[in-house]
Formats: structure tokens, sequence, C-alpha cells
């Protein structure tokens, strides 16, 4: 069959569905490509299910303070890691539904399951369809990387797209990888009573770039399970379970959680019929404020893209390929805000402007250690480092590294403020209620404004209140 369309989205995602709005918006007719499981990443197999296995670790985790706090019969409490994976799934398979049944009518007779395969520019193929269209946004997401080496250890091996699968949890894994989905599984699972091993080739993990709270991240999350770090990680084969080494280290563990980055999803799709530029993992060049590849009308959009693998900005860029794809009048978008968030246990967040974007010549830091904060004390949750970076002249908030119980609210404040362009003065005249968590926020802020030169008539004497 032949199709004639206006625009044409590979990947019924986040990306894609954000995307789709805009261009039924601008009464297109549209064509949706997918290939694999319908529902989102995020649904599926990344943000919704993971919170909830974190909850569940989080709630049974708590039982280790409620003697000091007078609760007794905290030491027998058990979990059933069983249960556990079956609580995940039901709630994972409603936000998966959730997302089918909003859209559903919008994607009837409008969609083809398969790889779609590009043939030139302005025509693709999928299976025996071929398509004709005035534009396409590839937004076909992306899949965990395994290394080829590792392939032979497959029946040991889980990812993010496998773990919610476990009937249960394993007795020990290794997870090799800490970035952002490395610590909060790995911690999750440690919280769950599995034996985790955290490996990682690098000595900077979850993505952290500020030094100071590095260390404190570090220092934290190995007091619930060794992290092996700088050391790449070696795999064999013994007695039915993977023998695990870095270094001088070993450990023998019944199961691999590997979270080693994730690949764009763009093989078989033929982009070299495109005559596009396209980068090492043969992704097209793009511009990030029109999502537009090269001067066709192509777009990327979501995590295929590598800009932010957020869902928030998958969102954004689904949003500026489906405008553009639809109008052909290319607008660029002003990107927000960079915001991220690592659900571990204390928060770890950046906002703004990252250790390694700021110019230190003409940058101040203030802080404030988590452990005195009342707040924190009184929930028993008093690790972690709050930093906030302004310039040296002006005092305007740059970015923020935070590392502490309810960071990700913390991270919201900071990120909004950024946007907006505010100076730590203009923060310092907000309310800040008491006893709160952004009291350390508060102090933080207090701490940089003593550094700035330029400072405001009257902000002494607030800085000291």
């Amino acid at each position: 069959m032949e199709h004639n369309i206006d625009v044409v989205i590979i990947g019924a995602g986040t990306a894609g569905l954000y995307a789709l709005s805009q261009v039924i918006q601008n009464r297109k007719s549209y064509l949706i490509v997918q290939n694999g499981e319908m529902g989102t990443t995020c649904a599926r197999v990344g943000c919704m299910p993971s919170k909830v296995l974190i909850q569940a670790a989080e709630d049974f985790h708590r039982r280790k303070v409620f003697e000091r706090e007078g609760i007794e019969g905290g030491e027998g409490l058990s979990v059933d890691k069983e249960e556990v994976m079956e609580f995940v799934r039901e709630l994972r398979d409603s936000f998966v539904e959730r997302v089918k049944g909003n859209n559903d009518k919008r994607l009837k007779d409008h969609i083809i399951h398969g790889q779609a395969e590009f043939v030139k520019p302005g025509q693709l193929r999928v299976g025996e369809d071929t398509v004709n269209y005035g534009s396409v946004i590839i937004a076909s997401g992306s899949t965990p990387v395994i290394p080829p080496a590792w392939q032979a250890f497959s029946d040991h091996i889980i990812t993010t797209d496998t773990l919610f699968e476990l009937d249960e949890l394993p007795e020990s894994v290794a997870v090799i990888g800490l970035g952002v989905i490395g610590l909060e599984i790995g911690q999750a699972l440690a919280r769950l009573d599995v034996d985790v091993t955290g490996v990682d080739m690098a000595e900077q993990i979850g993505g952290i770039e500020d030094p100071e709270i590095l260390q404190s991240v570090i220092e934290t999350l190995a007091r619930e399970f060794p992290l092996w770090l700088g050391e790449a990680a070696g795999v064999t084969e013994e007695d039915g379970k993977l023998r695990v080494t870095a270094g001088d280290e070993a450990v023998l563990v019944d199961k691999l959680l590997v979270s080693m980055g994730r690949a764009p999803n763009v093989a078989g799709m033929k982009l070299e019929n495109l005559g596009l530029e396209l980068d090492q993992q043969g992704v097209p060049i793009h511009n990030p404020n029109t999502m537009q590849c090269g001067d066709q009308p192509v777009f990327l959009a979501g995590d295929v893209s590598g800009n932010r693998p957020i869902m928030h900005e998958a969102g954004d860029e689904g949003r500026i390929a489906g405008i553009n794809a639809a109008t052909g009048n290319m607008q660029g978008y002003k990107r927000k805000t960079p915001l991220a968030i690592t659900f571990s246990d204390p928060n770890i967040c950046t906002a703004g402007a990252t250790w390694s974007e700021l110019d230190h010549e003409t940058t101040v830091i203030g802080q404030i250690k988590m452990a005195p904060v009342g707040r924190a004390l009184i929930m028993t949750k008093n690790r972690g480092l709050i930093r906030v970076y302004g310039d040296k002249q002006t005092g305007k908030i740059l970015g923020a590294s935070i590392f502490a119980i309810k960071g990700e609210h913390l991270a919201h404040l900071m990120a909004w403020c950024i946007q907006q362009e505010l100076t730590v003065f203009d923060l310092l005249k907000m309310p800040f209620y008491h006893p709160v968590i952004e009291e350390a926020l508060q102090a933080a802020l207090r701490d940089l404004a003593s550094k700035v030169e330029d400072k405001p008539a009257g902000m002494m004497d607030l800085e000291k209140m």
C-alpha cells in the first residue's frame, strides 16, 4: 500500500506523542510508525516503575530508625521480594494503560507497526507499505547498551528494560555503571535486602561534576553498598554465577544490572539514504532549538537526539519538532533551564550551569552542610550538602548542585529562579518558613550573598537575620 502523508512520526513515546498533538492542532494528515511495544519509556521501563521500586525500598529501609524513635518491632519486619515486584508491575501496567487510553482515538487508523526504512528524501518504507511524506519526525527512543563481550552472559544480565519483569529479585547483583539509573536502582535493591556491589570505571558517578558534592555522595552511598570506582569491570562465569572483578576487588553474583548508558534506536532505518550528516552513533546532526536536521524537513525529538534524555525535555523537543514539521515555518525556541534529578536518598540534583560550565574566576559559591539542619535532623536524614553558584559581581544565580533530602523540590525552586534571572538578593527577600528543608537553601544563599562584591543597600543587615 502507498500512503501520502503530511507528517510521519517514527515512535509513539513521549516525544512522538507530544509532536503528534502539535501536528493535530495544525490539522495535518499524520501517520505513526511504531517498532516495539506501545506505552512510553517513562511509563513502561523508566521514570514510573523505578519510582515504585524506590518507594517500596525507602519504606522498608525506614524501619532502621524505628528503635531510635521509640517504635518497637521494626527488627521483625521482612520483605517479600516477589510481592514487591508484583506491586511494581501492577502500578506500571496502570501507568502504561493510562498512556494508551489517552491516545487510542488519536492513533486509531493512523499507525503502522514495524521498522521504518528510508528509501530517499521524502519517502520511507515499513514492510510492504511505502510512505511519501512532507516531513518526518524521528522520535524512536533509545535502548540500554550491553557490551558485545557480555552477550554470552545474557541469562544473567538485566537492564531497566527487563528488571521490572522479574518474578522476584536476585539474592546478589553487581550494578555495572553508576550513572543516574545505576545509583537509583542500586540503592533501592540494597534497601530491599539484595546484596549489591556498585562498579564504575570512572571516579565520577551520577553525572556529578561538583567535587564537594561528589565526595559527599560517595561517602553517603558507600555506607549502604560497596562502590568500586576507577577500574573497568571484568566478568567471567563460575559455578552458575558471575564473577565480577575490578582492580583488586572481586565478587560472585547472581545477576548483573548493566546501566552503561543507552544507544539511540536508529539501526535499520537506513538514515544514510537521506544524505544528511550523521554523528558517530549514526544520528543526524540537528539544531537543538528547531530540532531540524540539516535543511531537510527531517526532525529529531526525545532520547534518540541524545541532548537531554529526560521526560520533560523529550516533551519540549516533541512540541518543537511537531510545530516546525507541521507548519514548515522553522522557529527556534529557547530551551528551558537544565534540571536533573537522581531519586536516590538523599536526592542528587543539578539546576542551571554545571561545574564545568562555570567561569570559576567570576563565580562565588554558597554552601551548607545538611548535618545541622533542624528539619533534616528530625527526619533522621541530615546527610548531604547544598552548593549554589552565583556571579561574583552581581550575585545573579547561575546554578546549583544539591545532595539533600527533598532536593527534588529545592532543585525546582533553583531552576525557576535561574530561568527568571534572579539574584541571590532577590531570593533572600522571599519568605522561608520554619522548620522546613528550604531553610538549608536559605543558609546557602546567605553564604553566597556574603561573597558577592556589589551588594544592594540594606542587604548586609538582611544577611545577618
